[in-house]
């Protein structure tokens, strides 16, 4: 929800923020200014990175996420106080190193604590929780001050912070140190104390070759072939332009002339999202592959409409007064279609490919290679808007969402019910 509400703010704030009469700021935005603010949280998110890389392997799964409660804190404080655009130019970039740190240690910690038939469940399932972030940034935003959303996120980040307090760290984690009597603990309170050979075996080969995890990431066969497929997804995932769609919904509506309320078109694009999340988990342990390509299919088909939609706005057709419903309706096939498959899944198989020794570093590096592409999608966003027109540019996020099925067609394995182990024997032998 923490990862949801932040990735939702821009959304609700930078109307308030080119209002005069909402805005705490002495001058009301620029196109560029808007943009930054959208993007600066990835800027911040490729800080992650050096956080999870050292921290995750010398203290443990646990302090990361403590770590991004704290900075998600200090965030929203500076947010909720700001009086110039350079307090919340930082308060973005602290909140994206937050999130950026969340998103690696949530794969990284449900793919160690999970079992083989939930982990996909589990793994899916926090996107439910983001979603959720998301709706309220939404569905509140509107209604509230600029100083609000801040101290809402800030109440949000208290309640995570404080949540940490009940779960354990990760028994591979505990393994990898030594402490097999406290890795049993752990696996006997998850239900898991009868895999406890296999936290031994993984041991063993962890420690192995801990302090080479970025050498055995390039050279080792099924590692490579892990990072070029769950990295490819990544980048086609942001380059699919998902997160400058969600920072910049209300101003698309205000863009396309919408027929419906801009505020309450992205409430219900939200409720959207919510259901597609909703959907993921129920179905991701019958088949990966396939939702995957429906999602993408759905999510190419439904921005090529977008951008005809603009296309023939531009034209001025005397018969588009009939079809502004049409944006609305687009984007709600859109997100159901990317939150039901395309959101979730690239994370999921991040968490499932890499061998146990380098999941930590392999998972990094994939979604830092996502967040460097989602900077620049967003921070061009606005220009390729201006300059390319709303048509040109939604057909560009639709022809990569193509690509992206393609690429699941021809590169993407079926991952569902099988153990770690199997998945990487799979990519050796036959990819």
């Amino acid at each position: 929800m923490s990862i949801g509400y932040a990735l939702g703010w821009t959304s609700a704030i930078l109307p308030k923020l080119e209002d005069e009469d909402q805005s705490p700021l002495q001058s009301l935005l620029s196109e560029s200014e808007a943009s930054l603010i959208g993007s600066l949280i990835y800027v911040g998110a490729m800080t992650a990175p050096i956080i999870t890389t050292n921290l995750a392997n010398t203290k443990g799964r646990k302090p990361c996420l403590i770590l991004s409660g704290i900075l998600n804190i200090l965030a929203y404080i500076l947010l909720a106080l700001s009086t110039n655009l350079a307090m919340i130019f930082v308060g973005r970039v602290i909140v994206g190193s937050a999130v950026g740190t969340l998103l690696i240690m949530n794969v990284v910690y449900i793919g160690e604590i999970a079992s083989t038939k939930i982990r996909g469940i589990l793994l899916s399932g926090a996107g439910v929780a983001m979603t959720a972030g998301t709706i309220l940034t939404y569905s509140t935003g509107p209604f509230i001050t600029y100083a609000a959303t801040a101290y809402l996120g800030l109440i949000l980040s208290l309640c995570f912070l404080l949540s940490l307090y009940f779960i354990p760290e990760s028994p591979i984690f505990y393994s990898v140190l030594g402490d097999d009597s406290k890795a049993k603990e752990v696996l006997q309170t998850l239900g898991r104390v009868q895999e406890m050979d296999v936290v031994l075996t993984s041991k063993e080969y962890e420690t192995n070759y801990f302090k080479q995890e970025w050498k055995i990431l390039f050279t080792v066969k099924d590692n490579r072939r892990a990072l070029f497929i769950t990295a490819s997804l990544q980048i086609l995932q942001e380059a699919s332009g998902i997160l400058a769609v969600v920072f910049f919904s209300t101003n698309i509506f205000k863009l396309a002339s919408s027929s419906i309320a801009p505020d309450i078109a992205t409430i219900i694009i939200g409720m959207t999202q919510l259901v597609g999340s909703l959907i993921a988990p129920l179905i991701i342990e019958k088949s990966r592959r396939i939702l995957l390509l429906l999602s993408t299919a759905l999510c190419s088909l439904s921005l090529a409409l977008l951008g005809a939609y603009f296309y023939l706005d531009g034209l001025d057709y005397e018969f588009i007064t009939k079809i502004q419903w049409l944006p609305l309706a687009t984007l709600i096939l859109y997100f159901l279609a990317y939150n039901m498959g395309f959101s979730v899944i690239p994370s999921t198989l991040a968490g499932e490919m890499f061998q146990l020794n380098v999941r930590n570093v392999g998972s990094t590096f994939v979604i830092f290679c996502g967040w460097l592409c989602g900077f620049g999608v967003t921070s061009a966003f606005g220009y390729m808007v201006t300059e390319l027109g709303g048509d040109i540019t939604f057909w560009i996020f639709s022809g990569t969402c193509a690509i992206a099925f393609f690429f699941t067609i021809f590169y993407v394995p079926e991952t569902k019910g099988q153990t770690l182990t199997q998945i990487q024997k799979m990519l050796s032998e036959r990819y």
